[in-house]
């Protein structure tokens, strides 16, 4: 048994399993002022006021309790992170110097940079190679208090290295802490060998790509990158369709860079989530709104490439349940603080902190069908919880673009106890 002892709030962000939180739910965290929490195995037992966890453990713990002093800190559910491109091999700092020169992001894609730079490295390295370079980069969402992540392809573009990336990442998902939730996205941009016949790119996708994913179990989802230049909307919906006729549950990277109907696409396809909406129309959030679709937004992708970020108010106005991700991929967003995603969106986006710590759990928990087991601090729910050196929630935001993640907890087990890995 495990017993965090008197934190000074818990962070329960209870109430949400069911459905997302929306609108000024979004705000109720639920908090437990001197709160306490206790863990049994790999689940939550108890979490309530700190006398009442004592009492907990006086009757059911006996002599092995572990006690985590919480004094003046903050207890969160681990941190969930919903769109990631983290397997992939290489990276593209010199693309900085050209995007401050001007350069725009689909520039560099049509010159033969951005993602097509990615897959000509990732297609070279060894699913080994792959493993390596990822596990660091997991080590350090660890160390930032991100205990789930999805983990999307889509640097192959071609069935062998596609595989390649999910076999990585369903490995890791085995062989790390950090549960990793896969996506299969090969339609993340047109090859070069394709670049002069989309379609025929599109029909490898549907009857080849997409039936040999589904047929190994490598992903529970299917993402499209529907924007101008890239993937049609019409080529999108091809490819979601195909991805739900074998099992792969749709997400759409949607409205990007310019207004092309990605976000009304995701609600008539029924997608579990909508991701980027920096150009989503007033149509198409009203239309996510009415059917639910969670909008991922990515305030470090828009913060790197210096740009306008998502309208995160006019989506929660409208009733739209948001969540927030680093996107973490070497082009757009290389980091893997969450933390400074909820910095950024506060003070970027002008979500409340309240908002955007719904934002990272039990919201992100849901856009990777999670909910039912992660997101929240409550009993029955795998005991994945964060210990930050902060006394309230608001100062998380308040002292930005700092590490404040003193312990993570994973399924029970300490894995970073006073900001050191405590695993192997």
């Amino acid at each position: 048994m495990l017993y965090i002892k008197n934190a000074a709030q818990v962070a329960t962000i209870s109430g949400g399993s069911q459905a997302p939180k929306t609108g000024v739910e979004m705000e109720r965290l639920n908090i437990i002022e001197n709160g306490g929490v206790v863990v049994d195995g790999e689940r939550i037992v108890f979490v309530g006021a700190d006398q009442e966890a004592a009492e907990y453990v006086s009757r059911h713990g006996g002599e092995d309790v572990i006690v985590i002093l919480a004094e003046g800190k903050t207890v969160t559910p681990g941190l969930i992170d919903p769109h990631t491109h983290v397997v992939f091999a290489g990276s593209r700092e010199h693309e900085l110097t050209l995007r401050l020169r001007g350069a725009t992001y689909m520039e560099i894609l049509q010159a033969g940079g951005g993602i097509l730079n990615s897959t000509n490295k990732t297609r070279a390295a060894s699913e080994a190679q792959l493993i390596g370079e990822t596990r660091k980069r997991l080590d350090r969402f660890l160390a930032h208090g991100v205990t789930t992540i999805e983990a999307k392809s889509g640097y192959g573009l071609r069935l062998a290295d596609e595989l390649k990336q999910l076999r990585a990442a369903r490995f890791l998902h085995g062989e790390h802490p950090v549960d990793l939730v896969s996506t299969f996205m090969g339609a993340h941009a047109v090859p070069p060998e394709y670049k002069s016949d989309p379609d025929a790119f599109v029909t490898i996708l549907t009857e080849e790509m997409i039936p040999a994913v589904a047929k190994e179990g490598l992903a529970e989802y299917c993402d499209v990158f529907c924007e101008e230049g890239v993937f049609t909307p019409e080529q999108s919906r091809t490819i979601l369709e195909a991805g739900l006729k074998w099992g792969l549950k749709p997400k759409i990277h949607a409205d990007e860079i310019v207004p092309y109907g990605g976000a009304e696409l995701a609600a008539e396809i029924g997608a579990v989530s909508a991701e980027h909406l920096l150009q989503a129309s007033d149509a198409g959030i009203r239309a996510m709104a009415e059917k639910g679709v969670i909008a991922v937004l990515l305030p470090g992708t828009a913060f790197f490439l210096m740009t306008k970020p998502a309208d995160a108010r006019k989506m929660i106005e409208a009733g739209v349940p948001v969540a927030l991700s680093t996107d973490r991929n070497p082009g757009s967003s290389p980091t893997e603080s969450l933390l400074f995603m909820m910095n950024l969106a506060c003070l970027t986006m002008r979500m409340t902190p309240a908002e955007a710590l719904t934002a990272c759990t039990i919201n992100a928990a849901h856009a990777i069908g999670r909910a039912d087991r992660i997101g929240s601090i409550e009993a029955g729910k795998q005991a994945d919880l964060v210990i930050f050196d902060a006394p309230n929630i608001e100062y998380m935001q308040y002292h930005y673009a700092v590490n404040l993640t003193e312990t993570v907890i994973k399924n029970g087990i300490p894995v970073i106890v006073h900001g050191q890995r405590n695993y192997t």
